[in-house]
């Protein structure tokens, strides 16, 4: 059974706020939010940064790549401005910043970890050892619902997650589900598979339904898509459209 909610709003804000800062979470929760979506990777000194993009320039300015600079480093650069000026004011937030706000808010995260390549292990470790320390209570409470839920491409950062966190729920990303998916599923000891909806089918909904593994999608934009995929089974969505698509 799926624990968690059903909306969930894609890197903070969707398109009304740039993505994966604080500004992003204060829009999504003036939307009714209280469920989120971001990405986390790490800086040159090893500190999760809520980024999604391996190298600066798109959402933040800067150049090179995330790892090439440390967190200090990159918590002085702009990633703000890129959306609009009344942002400029908003640099690359920590993962812990992150965390801090989501528990003040009563925020659930679904947490992408999002290694460069070469730092899957290490971003996985990461990640799962900050949330242990800041879960500690949840964890020990044993309700699924309120711990944060991990996410990633990578099988080799979900495995290191897991070795450091065991009690930390884990769900494998996928583009297009693969025929062997419940053989990764199982070694990854994973609740969920995210994927693209694009790719879903019924039957593919049907199979995990079956299967009691949860079935989440990204990144649905359009509210008949949404019904529609919901009627099938799906057990969640991120959107980037908060305008369009309510928490509920």
């Amino acid at each position: 059974m799926w624990p968690y909610p059903k909306i969930i709003a894609h890197r903070g804000g969707g398109t009304l706020a740039p993505e994966n800062t604080l500004a992003a979470l204060r829009c999504g929760l003036a939307y009714g939010f209280r469920a989120v979506e971001f990405d986390v990777m790490l800086s040159k000194d090893g500190i999760g940064m809520v980024l999604h993009d391996p190298e600066l320039g798109r959402t933040v300015r800067g150049m090179g790549h995330v790892s090439d600079h440390s967190a200090s480093e990159l918590a002085a650069m702009d990633a703000g401005s890129w959306f609009s000026a009344q942002f400029k004011d908003e640099t690359v937030p920590t993962f812990e910043q992150f965390i801090g706000y989501c528990k003040s808010q009563h925020i659930w995260m679904n947490v992408e970890i999002k290694p460069a390549p070469g730092f899957e292990a290490q971003t996985g470790r990461v990640v799962a050892a900050l949330t242990r320390a800041h879960f500690a209570n949840e964890i020990a409470a044993g309700d699924p619902a309120r711990l944060p839920l991990l996410a990633s491409f990578s099988a080799d950062a979900l495995m290191a997650a897991r070795a450091v966190a065991p009690q930390l729920p884990r769900a494998w990303l996928a583009e297009r589900i693969p025929v062997d998916w419940q053989v990764q599923v199982d070694a990854l000891g994973a609740v969920a598979l995210h994927t693209n909806h694009e790719h879903l089918t019924p039957a593919a909904t049907q199979a995990l339904n079956r299967a009691g593994v949860g079935l989440f999608c990204y990144t649905v934009n359009d509210p008949d898509r949404a019904r529609d995929i919901l009627a099938w089974g799906v057990d969640g969505f991120c959107t980037d459209r908060i305008d369009l698509i309510g928490p509920v």
